[in-house]
């Protein structure tokens, strides 16, 4: 049962999520509930007096914005598309890839003056990368696979996450440039850090110790 003291925690729903539980239960947390989910959206673990909550990315952020949920466990690719309030405390150094600029092989993103079309999930990713660049470009917004874009000569190139490069390979695009790397973070409501600071801490400790004790069972 939730109480005032209760620190309630929002997860990206399917790898963020399936990384997260691993965590927790390295951590001591109770994931009784989390592994055993049916239809359910929330999960109480009662030993730690922790909720968590799972929802897609943008709506974890959303959450973690408007204060319904303490903490926020959620990509970093989703963070820098969205312009919300929070603490961004811990990175969790899972679900590790990059943001890249791809393209065919022969594209030359800063040759001459022609206005570049990019297109891409992340908008304000793209645009801001580019904006920092001094180049002004074309955003098109894609919903499904990015890849196709430059193939059907819509874009010029695209901005995505690329983890390993095989289906950019496999479509005959190439890496242009990297922009950022990305791995999922730990994130704070900015008021809850104030009311709830102490139990809210106790869980990072929790989260840093269980993290260590993952490395070293990867270590051998």
């Amino acid at each position: 049962m939730k109480n005032r003291n209760t620190v309630r925690i929002a997860i990206t729903k399917g790898r963020v999520e399936k990384n997260a539980v691993k965590l927790f239960q390295a951590s001591g947390i109770d994931c009784e509930e989390l592994l055993n989910k049916g239809r359910k959206l929330i999960f109480h673990d009662s030993v730690n007096n922790i909720d968590f909550v799972l929802a897609k990315g943008p709506d974890v952020l959303t959450y973690v914005d408007h204060g319904v949920v303490d903490m926020g466990i959620v990509g970093k690719d989703v963070i820098l598309e969205q312009n919300k309030n929070y603490y961004e405390v811990l990175d969790l150094k899972t679900g590790r890839c990059k943001f890249s600029v791809a393209g065919l092989p022969d594209t030359n993103l800063y040759e001459g003056y022609k206005r570049l079309k990019i297109a891409t999930k992340y908008p304000n990713v793209a645009r801001n990368h580019f904006r920092s660049k001094g180049k002004d470009v074309e955003i098109i917004k894609i919903e499904g696979s990015v890849e196709l874009a430059p193939i059907l000569g819509l874009s010029d190139a695209i901005l995505d996450i690329v983890e390993t490069g095989n289906t950019l390979k496999a479509n005959g695009l190439v890496i242009l440039e990297d922009v950022c790397d990305i791995s999922t973070r730990l994130v704070v409501n900015i008021t809850s850090m104030k009311l709830k600071k102490e139990e809210i801490l106790s869980i990072v400790t929790m989260l840093q110790n269980g993290m260590a004790e993952m490395e070293k069972q990867i270590a051998g």
